[in-house]
């Protein structure tokens, strides 16, 4: 006889997927971080990705704002100028390198509001369709080093959730190519790295594991008697009761550990987007705060959705405009460059002032500053009106993980597709005027210099070792 899974026991399944919700709360009542009992690593490598949507400012080189309102700096190598858009990282320049000419291969003819899905997955997820994603490139990294740490990585988003198929809030994907939801709120932020929530995190972690031993004896007893697609279906199941399984291990192993303590005076935990400026600062801070105390050593951050949904539309009232994406739509309006630049510029400035919080910052227990041995990789899967290629980029810091910076490096051509849409067709379904280099060679480097031992990533085809590395 062949059961189908409407057949079986949903008590039992609806108390599993109780534990394997419950579980990340339950991790936060672990241990204290490695920074306060000297039991450092030789080696703390970082990761951090940010994410802008909606493109930036690409005014042609005969308009009068490409002076000044150009997104990409003027020049090449060594010796460029950072435009108004980028200048508050000019104190930065020694830490910083920016990047043109890149884009994911099987991202390139689609439309720009689908962008965020693939940003460091390289999947071919489409416009319309079957969709399918693959892992990000923060969650690769943290198979090989988040057994390091309390959590294995900090997912963090100005709208949170996971969003929709296309319309991701999150950048991270796990190695099944599922969203993984990204947290918004401050203030539980906090409370999930720092707040230990209640003394009984040992007893309830010893009834999520007899749950799930439950659980999967149920289950594989069960398995024999389905037919076969109702076994694909439990076998999907199934996988997400081992990776809760993962995390009940995990969990047990800081359980009796004390949370570290870290001082919060100065944070606004109960802001929102609807005062951005804050609300941007307050999420590096934690960031900040989830890095020196080695709470985890992967982060990703998207500070918006594209199209122009969520409340994350509201930032670029921090600089006096009321709505993100219809800058990207106005600039064939009189100042129009000059207004999504300094939406543009806004964001430079704050990550200008994390990336200074961390360069000020000695490193506890390793060599250098907090930079030093952080990569981060800020930038958005847009240019120009919608178009998903040549994606404006930024990496800085990794110094001790052996970048060389000070560069503007362009492998794109030196007049890229831009100007304002001029209502015809929109540029992401143009031909384009010059072959991007695939992303995922610069994601190979960062990977080898983070010390995995990998050639390959996504579509990649080669490295960047020779420009970006000593």
């Amino acid at each position: 006889m062949t059961f189908s899974l409407d057949a079986l026991d949903r008590r039992r399944f609806l108390r599993g997927t109780g534990v394997a919700l419950a579980l990340p709360w339950l991790e936060c009542t672990a241990r204290e971080a490695l920074a306060s009992d000297g039991n450092h690593p030789a080696k703390r490598n970082r990761l951090a990705f940010f994410y802008m949507p909606d493109g930036v400012p690409m005014p042609l080189a005969e308009d009068p704002a490409h002076k000044d309102w150009a997104w990409f700096p003027h020049g090449q190598g060594k010796d460029f100028r950072f435009t108004k858009c980028l200048d508050p990282l000019e104190p930065l320049r020694d830490h910083v390198t920016v990047l043109s000419g890149f884009s994911h291969t099987a991202a390139r003819n689609i439309h720009g509001h689908c962008n965020a899905d693939q940003f460091l997955t390289g999947a071919a997820t489409g416009s319309a369709g079957t969709y399918h994603n693959s892992i990000s490139l923060d969650q690769y990294y943290a198979q090989h080093v988040g057994d390091q740490t309390r959590f294995s990585s900090l997912v963090l988003s100005t709208d949170g959730g996971t969003g929709t198929p296309r319309g991701a809030h999150t950048l991270s994907f796990d190695r099944n190519g599922r969203a993984i939801p990204a947290e918004h709120r401050p203030k539980r932020i906090f409370d999930m790295l720092f707040v230990k929530s209640n003394a009984d995190a040992a007893r309830r972690l010893a009834i999520a594991q007899s749950a799930l031993d439950d659980l999967l004896a149920d289950a594989n007893s069960f398995r024999k008697t389905l037919s076969p697609g109702d076994q694909h279906l439990l076998d999907e199941y199934l996988h997400s009761v081992r990776e809760t399984e993962i995390k009940v291990e995990k969990a047990k192993q800081w359980v009796n550990i004390p949370l570290p303590k870290v001082k919060a005076d100065a944070l606004k935990l109960e802001v929102t987007p609807e005062e951005p400026r804050l609300f941007l600062q307050t999420m590096f801070d934690l960031i900040y705060l989830a890095f020196k105390t080695d709470s985890t050593r992967t982060v990703t951050y998207q500070l918006g959705r594209e199209n122009g949904i969520g409340i994350s539309d509201y930032l670029a009232r921090a600089v006096g405009f009321h709505l993100t994406h219809q800058l990207s739509h106005e600039t064939k309006q009189p100042g129009g460059w000059k207004n999504f630049g300094t939406y543009c510029r806004f964001l430079s400035e704050e990550f200008a002032l994390f990336l200074t919080k961390l360069k000020e910052t000695p490193d506890v227990g390793v060599n250098g500053s907090m930079l030093d041995n952080t990569l981060l990789l800020f930038g958005s899967a847009s240019s120009a009106f919608h178009l998903s290629r040549n994606y404006p980029l930024i990496l800085a810091g990794g110094k001790n993980m052996g970048f060389r910076h000070g560069q503007y490096l362009n492998y794109g051509p030196q007049k890229p597709q831009g100007g304002p849409w001029d209502g015809g067709p929109e540029p992401w379904s143009q031909k384009a005027n010059k072959e991007d280099q695939p992303l995922s060679n610069l994601f190979v480097t960062m990977l080898q210099q983070l010390g995995v031992e990998t050639d390959r990533f996504a579509d990649s085809d080669d490295n960047l070792q020779a420009a970006l590395v000593s």
